[in-house]
């Protein structure tokens, strides 16, 4: 594996509690405070729900995140992107007001523009911070792909684009982009379960949904492959595997606010349209797989990692 560069490690895509249609900003803290240990959060996200989020929810998230982390280490990273692309400039530069310390954009959805649009989209967004961003492509959700040509045009003609959340599940987009653009361009597994493959082929860390939950296995693993200790990082992916694919029996972020609401790390599970909770028969199945994780968990603790 290459030597990893600033944004290495493991970064939680944080949910966004909500309680009777509104933020529950208490549970975000109870969360937030459960995240300490790892190298930071990403707040308004995917899995925050950030297109059902209003303008003064996000700020709101930021700016809560912002006061209660208690650790100045723990990078507070905003969701910024849309396929407006008014709108993605206009909280970019929000974000960068409320001094976050990097910046994560999606690939525009719906829309499904060609490379050269996507390339003038980021490029509007880059031209209005000076902010660390990250690319984020997950063609499973936005209908298209961010081209690794794409992806080092971008990072050429605006060098602070450092890095990229790869959700895609194409294990040669990892040696396709270590190739283009070089071992100091921040890779990041943006699917828990590829994490392993995706880090062994020279990614450097994850931006994970299932450290909501885990934060301490997701975040041995990740340590035992930047050491290249394939034998651990191969046990805690194996223990964390039936989770990681749970975590997706429906769509995210819906079973994992079904077990933090259980653990009670948030107060309450609750979604926001289009998003319903989980059918009888999959929660079901997931608290079944959680319950067999919570035995093994034991021996993924261990005080070197």
């Amino acid at each position: 594996m290459s030597r990893p560069p600033d944004f290495s490690g493991t970064y939680t895509a944080l949910v966004t509690p909500f309680r009777s249609g509104k933020l529950d900003l208490g549970s975000f803290g109870h969360l937030l405070a459960t995240q300490e240990e790892l190298e930071g959060v990403v707040i308004g996200g995917t899995t925050g729900e950030s297109p059902t989020l209003d303008e003064n929810e996000w700020e709101t998230l930021i700016q809560e995140a912002q006061r209660q982390r208690k650790s100045p280490k723990l990078r507070i990273i905003a969701g910024t992107g849309s396929n407006v692309t008014a709108q993605a400039v206009r909280r970019t530069e929000l974000a960068e007001r409320l001094g976050v310390e990097a910046i994560l954009v999606v690939a525009p959805y719906y829309n499904k523009p060609s490379q050269e649009g996507l390339f003038r989209h980021f490029s509007a967004i880059a031209a209005v911070t000076r902010r660390p961003i990250l690319l984020y492509s997950v063609p499973s959700r936005c209908g298209i792909e961010i081209a690794i040509e794409t992806i080092a045009r971008l990072h050429e003609a605006h060098p602070h684009i450092v890095g990229i959340k790869e959700a895609s599940e194409q294990c040669w987009r990892i040696d396709g982009l270590r190739a283009a653009l070089g071992k100091d361009f921040s890779i990041l597994s943006g699917n828990d379960a590829l994490t392993l493959p995706f880090m062994a082929l020279g990614a450097h860390g994850v931006i994970s949904v299932a450290s909501n939950l885990c934060p301490h296995p997701m975040r041995s693993l990740v340590r035992s492959l930047l050491r290249n200790d394939l034998a651990r990082a191969r046990l805690l992916h194996q223990a964390l595997s039936p989770l990681f694919q749970h975590l997706f029996i429906e769509s995210n972020p819906a079973p994992l606010k079904q077990l933090l609401a259980r653990q009670r790390l948030i107060a309450s599970g609750e979604l926001r349209l289009p998003l319903v909770a989980l059918t009888p028969a999959h929660a079901r199945a997931l608290e079944n797989t959680f319950a067999d994780f919570l035995e093994t968990s034991e021996k993924l603790s261990n005080p070197r990692t």
